[in-house]
Formats: C-alpha cells, structure tokens, sequence
C-alpha cells in the first residue's frame, strides 16, 4: 500500500511539474521570465502558509533544529523556473521535460548511492545502473 501511495503522489508531482512549466513559459511570453518566477513563487508561499494555517502540520519552531544550508532549499525553485521556461521556449515541452526528468533521475541515483545529504545508502547494482542509462538513452534517441 505505501508503494502505491508513493506513486500516485509521484505522478501528482511529474503531472504538476510539466503543467507549472508549461504556465509558466506562458506566463514568461506575456510578462517576462523574472516576473513570471516571482509570481509564481508568491503564490506557491500564499498556498504553502494556507495549507500550513489549516492543517497544522509539523512544527515550525522547530526550523532552528534544521541546517542552514537545507532552509535555502525553495531558492532552487528560482533556478527551476528560469531554466524550465528558457527550455520550454528554445526546444518544446516534451524534450525539456525529458531532460528534466533525465537530470533527476542522475541527480537522485548520486545522492543515494553517495549518501548524501545524511540519506541512507540503497543496495544498488547492475539492474540500477542499465536502468538510469536506458533513460538517458530513450532522450537521446527522442532528441535526433
């Protein structure tokens, strides 16, 4: 059952992704990409504090318990935003996104296998490694 969960929230995220860059290369066209970020930024923090407001979930004194590095984790969403709208713009929806997913997909299977960021080490081996690189493979292949 929590594998099941994990994926529909999985697809959930992938959907919400590919529909916020696609807005937001939109939105780009009309008012710019900066403008763009900052809007879509503000409402994602109005949305994050309702939810936060209504639901009540974890603890926010407890932020100083976190490392300082780690608070600085939703700045990237600027540098998501920016790249994903150029890309959208230059090479199409489809290719971007998966790039994108690609790009993921490395970044996850180094910090699992690395432990980075105090993540537990996952046993991986060969079925691992031929997966990640079909993926990058089937993008290359969809590019040309």
């Amino acid at each position: 059952m929590r594998e099941i969960k994990g994926i529909l929230f999985a697809l959930i995220a992938g959907t919400c992704i590919t529909l916020q860059g696609v807005i937001n290369s939109r939105i780009s066209q009309d008012v710019g990409t900066l403008p763009a970020i900052a809007v879509t930024q503000f409402a994602g923090f109005c949305l994050a504090l309702i939810i936060l407001l209504l639901v009540r979930d974890g603890k926010p004194a407890q932020l100083r318990r976190v490392k300082p590095l780690y608070l600085f984790a939703g700045a990237f969403g600027v540098f998501i935003i920016f790249n994903e709208v150029t890309s959208i713009q230059l090479i199409g929806v489809t290719v971007t996104m998966s790039v994108i997913l690609v790009a993921q997909i490395v970044m996850a299977f180094l910090i699992d296998v690395r432990g980075w960021f105090e993540i537990e080490k996952p046993a991986f081996g060969a079925p691992q490694f031929i997966g990640v690189a079909m993926m990058i493979i089937g993008v290359l292949i969809m590019q040309f």
